[in-house]
């Protein structure tokens, strides 16, 4: 939901509208704001400078931004992301909405960022829509990844986000339409893993094939039995396995044990150090675990699939990617929603004016958003 000049009374706090009011009563003044977050966070302006150019040309006023942080730049806690200059009657009552459009794009680009450059041999599919709160904040996400994507491909040479899950929101990585093939719903409904991906080629018979393998439980057995019907695209690199297992139980064939033995074949490094409880459940936990990555990967290449793809989807925060990193986790895609900001409190931005008609002036303690003069 985007909000314009005619709704904009009814969204914004109260004391705004109120300051609107005296300001009109007693006289207007040119004022200059200073936007900035708490925390690091990498720049992603586009849709809130966006949305304050389209108000300007809806109120007939001048709105100057002055960006002072780049989009996909890294900007430190009490740094300015932008000042921006304009009569007090036109900007007081856009704080609200305009604070709102500012943070969490600027924190979930962060996460996207590190996420990537943690894994930058591995591609990302954004799949943040289900988990936002409306399509404004979807459409703020899938900007957010793909300016943090764009960070790490300019950093460390990333493949970072390759697409995303909807078409709503493709064009922000390069794409015309969103990607995606089978749910679980469609391998409830067709009764089985294998019969799942019949019925999708024979739809789709030009597409790549990705195909969930945890819905029965029987991540190897389904994998390998979809291979050998497929044995063509399996060479051709153009089959795929989705590990969605969830976090109740351990993918086919893993135990803790077999899970530790997994990895001391793969990447013993990965469990001789010292690892925090988080990590370990990453490692070698139940679920989608870099354990069950290599498990996956190992019993494919002794099928004769070495060609097969494996991509893995379920709770891929930053910190999960980073103990993916640890581990080497043999993943070509992981499927993610979650460089959404986890901590709310976080994307909190914060507005302050910091000159009138020119003249420095700030609350105590901001001094540090003056302008360089």
């Amino acid at each position: 939901m985007t909000v314009y000049s005619d709704d904009i009374s009814r969204w914004a706090d109260v004391y705004f509208n109120r300051s609107k009011k005296t300001v009109e009563n007693f006289g207007d003044v040119k004022v200059t704001y200073a936007l900035f977050m708490r925390r690091p966070v990498v720049s992603a302006p586009k849709l809130a400078m966006d949305w304050l150019t389209a108000i300007a040309a809806e109120r007939g006023t001048s709105i100057k931004i002055q960006l002072t942080h780049e989009e996909g730049r890294w900007v430190g806690a009490g740094e300015p992301l932008m000042y921006v200059t304009g009569q007090l009657s036109q900007l007081v009552d856009l704080e609200t909405l305009l604070l709102q459009k500012i943070g969490p794009p600027c924190v979930a680009a962060w996460n996207a960022f590190t996420m990537c450059s943690d894994l930058p041999k591995v591609g990302f599919l954004a799949m943040e829509a289900r988990h936002c709160a409306g399509r404004e904040m979807a459409e703020m996400m899938a900007y957010a990844a793909a300016v943090g994507s764009e960070r790490a491909r300019r950093k460390s040479g990333a493949v970072g986000f390759v697409g995303n899950a909807t078409d709503a929101t493709a064009h922000y990585f390069g794409r015309d339409a969103g990607l995606g093939t089978m749910p679980h719903a469609l391998i409830g409904y067709a009764g089985s893993t294998l019969r799942a991906a019949e019925m999708f080629h024979k739809t789709y018979p030009a597409e790549n094939l990705t195909v969930l393998v945890d819905y029965f439980g029987q991540e190897i057995r389904d994998a390998i039995e979809v291979c050998k019907h497929f044995p063509d695209m399996a060479s051709e690199g153009r089959l795929a396995f989705r590990l969605d297992t969830p976090g109740g139980r351990f993918c086919e064939g893993l135990d803790p044990a077999a899970s530790y033995a997994v990895l001391d074949r793969n990447a013993p490094e990965a469990i001789r150090g010292y690892r925090t409880e988080t990590e370990l459940r990453h490692l070698i936990g139940a679920g989608v675990s870099v354990a069950a990555a290599w498990h996956l990967r190992e019993q494919l290449d002794e099928a004769g699939f070495a060609n097969a793809k494996i991509v893995c989807s379920s709770g891929f925060s930053p910190e999960k990617c980073n103990a993916f990193a640890i581990g080497e986790a043999p993943v070509d895609i992981i499927g993610t929603g979650s460089f959404l900001p986890e901590r709310w409190t976080e994307t909190y931005a914060t507005a302050d004016i910091v000159e009138y008609d020119g003249v420095p002036r700030v609350k105590v303690g901001r001094e540090f958003l003056l302008r360089d003069s």
